[in-house]
């Protein structure tokens, strides 16, 4: 990962920028609208793991360049070259070490996810947008789960995200029937947090991933844990809900939270 302050980098077509407390992800295959190879997708798992024990970060933004967010995995990039016919099972044994763990590391990750994504978000790429806690659409950028169009079965977690976001039925037309969604559908279905003109993406973007990285970061993560992972009853939420606030009145941020209440002003936190 790129140190403090605002240096850049670039890794395996994956522009890596740290902007102060914001750690920022960029696709960066363009011409093949950001379509994932094995080495983008071992950047992003490296970058979000780090990400993830580092204390200094309070937000991530992921982005594509050019025109398009992300067109999937590069299945051509995958297979190409010389190489030897896989042994059985070699997709159960790499994949969750790789396009599954960035999924599971943008789902998990106890800081706030923002995704902006204009032109086409396919496949992986749609699936890293929803794993986000927030996405940031162009009106006119096109949704879409191809696994069935191209023969295969889903993948990437689609048949858990879709269903819990959109409802069955709207995740039958995107799975199974491979339905193109608009940013303004996927806004007005709740698959996304919200869809802005074209022109407005970025401001649109930035304003929300600086407003969260604003937060307090410890009890964001522990809210966004318990959002995405309960179970169970209310009673075994509420249990948990308590596990987290302990937690979270322990908090330099939580003492900020209480004297800004008191003193009548915003608030200044810290992230601790």
């Amino acid at each position: 990962m790129t140190g403090n302050g605002g240096s850049t980098g670039q890794t395996g077509d994956v522009g890596v920028t740290r902007d102060g407390e914001i750690l920022r992800l960029c696709l960066d295959r363009p011409a093949a609208r950001n379509a994932m190879t094995p080495t983008m997708v071992e950047t992003m798992v490296r970058e979000l793991t780090a990400a993830a024990s580092d204390d200094s970060l309070r937000a991530v933004h992921i982005s594509g360049s050019g025109s398009d967010f992300c067109g999937g995995a590069d299945w051509v990039a995958t297979n190409s070259g010389d190489r030897q016919r896989p042994r059985t099972g070699d997709l159960t044994r790499r994949i969750p070490h790789t396009a599954h763990r960035v999924i599971e590391l943008v789902h998990d990750i106890q800081l706030p996810v923002v995704c902006s994504v204009r032109g086409w978000a396919v496949g992986l790429g749609c699936n890293l947008a929803l794993a986000a806690d927030f996405t940031v659409a162009a009106d006119d950028a096109v949704f879409w789960e191809p696994f069935i169009a191209r023969g295969f079965s889903p993948d990437s977690g689609s048949t858990w995200l879709l269903p819990r976001l959109v409802g069955l039925a709207r995740a039958r037309k995107m799975l199974l029937l491979g339905d193109k969604v608009s940013g303004t559908d996927a806004e007005n279905w709740g698959l996304i947090h919200s869809a802005v003109a074209p022109d407005e993406l970025d401001g649109a973007a930035d304003t929300l991933v600086r407003r969260l990285a604003d937060g307090p970061t410890v009890a964001l993560g522990l809210a966004k844990q318990g959002i995405n992972h309960q179970r169970g009853t209310i009673g075994e939420a509420m249990n948990s809900e308590l596990n987290h606030l302990e937690l979270a009145c322990r908090t330099g941020d939580f003492k900020e939270g209480l004297a800004a209440f008191r003193e009548r002003r915003p608030p200044g936190f810290r992230g601790r």
